[in-house]
């Protein structure tokens, strides 16, 4: 009996180390993993085949949840904030595609928020085996090994990982904020600058340095003008009006 029940506690330890090893988080400036998936769009390589946009992997417990419903009719009505970001959205759970395109149907057909019908013109894609989920590292064993907590990948167009976000089960994402980090990314890589707590489009930026020296003040006094220090090490740009 002993040796049977050190055999199954190996087993078991055995079986905890193969499923961590399979199911790592993708970690932020690495090369974002690619698979290829049936999609409610067709076979899919992702990120490949979205070429040189920013992607987003949304992932979800699964189809006509409550939350997750409320989270793709909020993408669609998105989809020209994203467009005019050159940010292509893909979802992913374990659920099949047949069932997705249901769900799909479904939510076009609702009036969610008096906003009228909306189309999803985004991939849904299936995972029934888990091998995305675990790529990404979206199946956290704690809370379930076969259904996806919400897991938030953000991509850029050189398909590096930029931002990782997870949220349980229970709690819907927050869109706008979604948007607002690709927006602070996209800032941050044109100017080198940073961007403050709360930041939203069209605050004030900050800088990682002294941002003028006095030959350039010298030169050009108005420049001083464009910036103003709050603290140590903490200079500001004014934003452009």
């Amino acid at each position: 009996m002993k040796r049977i029940m050190l055999t199954l506690v190996a087993c078991t330890l055995i079986t905890g180390v193969i499923f961590a090893e399979g199911n790592k988080i993708p970690l932020i400036g690495s090369k974002a993993p690619t698979f290829s998936a049936n999609s409610t769009q067709g076979d899919i390589k992702f990120p490949n085949d979205f070429g040189k946009s920013w992607k987003i992997l949304f992932s979800h417990p699964a189809d006509f949840t409550p939350v997750c419903s409320s989270e793709l009719l909020e993408l669609a009505n998105l989809q020209p904030t994203f467009d005019k970001l050159n940010v292509k959205i893909a979802i992913v759970s374990t659920d099949k595609v047949e069932v997705h395109k249901m769900w799909e149907a479904h939510l076009e057909e609702l009036n969610y928020k008096s906003r009228g019908e909306q189309h999803i013109n985004f991939p849904l894609f299936e995972d029934p085996d888990g091998k995305v989920s675990k790529t990404y590292g979206m199946l956290h064993e704690p809370t379930s090994t076969t259904k996806d907590i919400r897991g938030v990948f953000i991509i850029d167009d050189k398909n590096v990982v930029r931002s990782i976000n997870f949220y349980p089960m229970q709690i819907g994402r927050n869109m706008e904020e979604i948007v607002r980090i690709v927006e602070a990314l996209q800032l941050t890589d044109e100017t080198q600058v940073l961007t403050p707590a709360n930041w939203e489009k069209g605050d004030d930026v900050m800088v990682p340095h002294f941002p003028y020296t006095k030959a350039q003040l010298a030169e050009n006094p108005e420049i001083e003008q464009e910036y103003y220090n709050v603290g140590n090490r903490m200079w500001f740009k004014k934003a452009e009006k």
